[in-house]
Formats: C-alpha cells, sequence, structure tokens
C-alpha cells in the first residue's frame, strides 16, 4: 500500500480509504449492508493488515449506528488509524439540525466523537455545500474545532468548483486553515469532476479522495442489459442515487469492462478501482464492502497492474463531451493550462479531433 500527504496537510494516509456506509444495515439504510460487530472488527484489523490506515464514516450513515460499529472496532487500534466523519447532513429534524452552521458542527462533532469512543477526529468533512451560511461562519468553526483539539484537519464534500475555491480563498485570505480535502464522486461511469473539482484541488493544495467509486454498487459487474440488479443489494433495494445519464452508454460500458476483467481473470470491480486508482490527481479512493469477499476483491485490486492499451480504452470510450470554456481552452491556448489540467484539455482535444465538425 502506498501513502499520500492530503494537499498540503501532513495528515498522511492510505491509497485506498476503508468506508464504514455498509457497518450497520439501520434507519433506513438496509440497502447499504447489515454488518454484525465481528465483522466490522474483522474488516478493521484485514485493513489494518494490508497498510489501509485511512477510515471513512458519517454521521448521516444509519443516523450514527455506523459510527457506533466502527467506534467498537477501533478497540486499542487507534493510533494506527486516521479516521475521518462528516456532518452537515440534516438527520434529527429542527430549524438548527444539519447545514454547514455552527450551531450544527458544534453539536454534532461532540456527538461523533462519542459514538467513536475518542478525543479526536484526523479529518471532519462538511458533507454538502450549505448555501444558506456564509462561508466565513463554517470557516471559523472548523478552526475552532482544531484550535479545541477536536480535530485535526478539516475537510468538504460535494461542493462544486467554485464553492470549493471560495472556501479556501477565504480560509487563507484571513490566516485560517483551509480545507485539507474534499470528497467527489468519480467514476468511469460519471467522470465529471474532471471538468473542476479534480484539477481545482490539485492546484489549491486539496486532497482529492474519491467516494462510492464503484457508483453506489453500479459498477458490481452484475447489472448488465439483460440482468437486473438483485434484491439484497442496494440497487436492488430501492436506492435512489445515483444519477444514470444514459442507460445504453451504461450498458455498453459494463460489456467493456467485463472483457477487461476477463482478460485479467479478474472482476469488474477491480478493473474500476484499478482505472481510478492511477487517474491523474485522485489521492484516495474509498471501498467499501458487504461481505469479506467483497473486502478481499476490492483490496487485490490494489496490485492489479491494467495495461495502456486497456486504460487507453476505458479512458477513451469513457471521455468526457469538451464543454465550454475546456474545448474553447484546449483548442487555443494549450501552452497557458496548469499542469493538474494539461491530462484533461489533451483529452478535449483528441475527442474533437475524432468528431466531424464540417457543417
Amino acid at each position: 500500500m502506498d501513502y499520500t500527504l492530503l494537499g498540503d496537510s501532513g495528515l498522511n494516509i492510505s491509497k485506498y480509504s476503508l468506508g464504514t456506509i455498509p457497518f450497520s444495515g439501520t434507519k433506513d439504510f438496509e440497502a447499504t449492508g447489515d454488518m454484525n460487530q465481528e465483522t466490522a472488527n474483522y474488516f478493521v484489523d484485514y485493513a489494518l493488515d494490508k497498510g489501509i490506515n485511512h477510515f471513512d464514516t458519517a454521521n448521516l450513515y444509519a443516523k450514527g449506528d455506523a459510527e457506533k460499529v466502527l467506534g467498537k472496532a477501533i478497540r486499542d487500534k487507534r493510533h494506527d488509524m486516521t479516521i475521518a466523519s462528516k456532518t452537515g447532513t440534516p438527520i434529527q429534524g429542527g430549524p438548527n439540525d444539519g447545514g454547514a452552521t455552527r450551531a450544527n458542527i458544534e453539536t454534532t462533532i461532540d456527538e461523533t466523537l462519542k459514538r467513536l469512543g475518542t478525543d479526536y477526529l484526523d479529518l471532519y468533512y462538511i458533507h454538502i455545500w450549505d448555501g444558506r451560511v456564509p462561508v466565513s461562519e463554517t470557516v471559523q468553526v472548523m478552526n475552532d474545532l482544531i484550535k479545541k483539539g477536536k480535530i485535526r484537519y478539516w475537510g468538504v464534500s460535494n461542493y462544486s468548483g467554485w464553492s470549493l475555491a471560495k472556501t479556501h480563498t477565504f480560509a487563507v485570505e484571513n490566516n485560517m486553515i483551509p480545507p485539507a480535502a474534499h470528497q467527489i464522486y468519480y467514476t468511469p461511469e460519471s467522470r465529471e469532476a474532471e471538468y473542476e473539482l479534480l484539477p481545482a484541488g490539485t492546484e489549491l493544495g486539496i486532497g482529492n479522495t474519491i467516494w462510492s467509486p464503484l457508483g453506489e454498487g453500479m459498477l458490481n459487474g452484475k447489472i448488465t442489459r439483460n440482468q437486473k440488479a438483485q434484491p439484497g443489494t442496494r440497487q436492488g433495494n430501492g436506492w435512489a442515487e445515483p444519477y444514470l445519464k444514459d442507460k445504453e452508454f451504461f450498458y455498453n460500458l459494463v460489456e467493456m469492462l467485463q472483457d477487461v476483467a476477463s482478460k485479467h481473470k479478474v472482476t469488474v470491480p477491480q478493473v474500476v478501482l484499478a482505472w481510478l486508482r492511477d487517474r491523474p490527481n485522485v489521492d484516495s479512493v474509498i471501498i467499501a464492502a458487504r461481505n469479506k469477499e467483497q473486502l478481499y476483491e476490492d483490496v487485490a485490486s490494489y496490485t492489479l497492474q491494467l495495461t495502456d492499451d486497456d486504460v487507453s480504452q476505458i479512458t477513451d470510450f469513457t471521455a468526457l463531451e469538451p464543454v465550454y470554456p475546456h474545448w474553447h481552452r484546449a483548442m487555443n491556448t494549450m501552452n497557458m493550462a496548469s499542469e493538474s489540467e494539461k491530462v484533461y484539455l489533451e483529452a478535449y482535444n483528441k475527442t474533437m479531433k475524432q468528431k466531424d465538425q464540417e457543417i
């Protein structure tokens, strides 16, 4: 396992992180998994044994029950673990529940620490952008938590490029600690993060961590043109996410991934994880498994080496449509590109050259 410092911070985390959304299938999270404590303990032990030191949870997951399960699984291993949780999604109801407010953040951090049985978090995320609240309030309260020793670093999740930049800029210009990381949804089926979020993170010194790399179960290789999601799985149990833009494209993508997997005698999830792991500007990928077999499979993907042809096949098939201003910059000012975005602009040029533009 390899490790990386998240952005410009001193937080050193593994390239793969272990997500805990399956740790408790309660309180409207029945579709994500139902793991008992013994299995969760094993997951933590196995991850640590394989070099995974970062564990990701949220107060949203089973309304705190996943944090409780992870907390009990820590046992005497806290020194070997870096733990992240999140706040911001309304859970209990009420006017001050949820959001990026001081009232919510100061309340929920104490509840999270109690459930986890620890006196600090290594990383604390704002789970969702809250456009109602001044950025100054959010930045200030997260800095206050660092000063109080309740968290060591903070981050954001599911932000847009401009909201990420606004948050970072306010912190830096006011001599405060900016976010160290942001969590992004990024899969071969959904690569929109390449437009702004991934290069923005690198340019701003904010680590890019990827959540649900298998598309919330869509890319398990078992959902195909002729096979619906099976009962007992997240997608088979009525899970609303993710937004699927084009079913035909999705089915064709799965078939192509199956071909690549067959060539290597591995599974579709392993191919997806191996491709994402080596994408530009990706610092850490959060894997999550419902059972031991999935855990073994996901972790084993770290040593899978796709060929250059495999990578090109997946990358070219899922290429983003060049949108403005990216097509304009790719056409005219490639020499002015930042290092973090060159690979994407080059891909837009490749796509444009392959299309018939004559009218």
